[in-house]
């Protein structure tokens, strides 16, 4: 049975820091890319970030770089998000998710508030 449990979600001020993890099981997690994607809102999903099987191969969404660092622990078949610099605009669920097989965590509330 796969299963992909964020968790580390949290009310924190603007500025402020977070560690999403994510952990998975259920599947061989060191075969593949894994992603976090965001809803904020009343709006759409949002990729925010990717890292390739190995972790050296990183990408991030524009509206992140510079703020957010994705990882993963291979061992542990878990996957993080350091998110620094919050902004009220990255309050959302976020969400893992294995793309490639269609694997999506339950997701993990962000809020960014004073």
């Amino acid at each position: 049975q796969v299963q992909l449990v964020e968790s580390g979600g949290d009310l924190v001020q603007p500025g402020g820091s977070l560690r999403l993890s994510c952990a998975a099981s259920g599947f061989t997690f060191r075969r593949y890319s894994m992603f976090w994607v965001r809803q904020a809102p009343g709006k759409g999903l949002e990729w925010v970030s990717t890292i390739k099987t190995g972790g050296s191969g990183t990408y991030y969404a524009d509206s992140v770089r510079g703020r957010f660092t994705i990882s993963r622990d291979n061992a542990k078949n878990t996957l993080y998000l350091q998110m620094n610099s919050l902004k009220s605009e990255d309050t959302a669920v976020y969400y893992c998710a294995n793309l490639g097989n269609g694997y999506w965590g339950q997701g993990t509330q962000v809020t960014v508030s004073s």
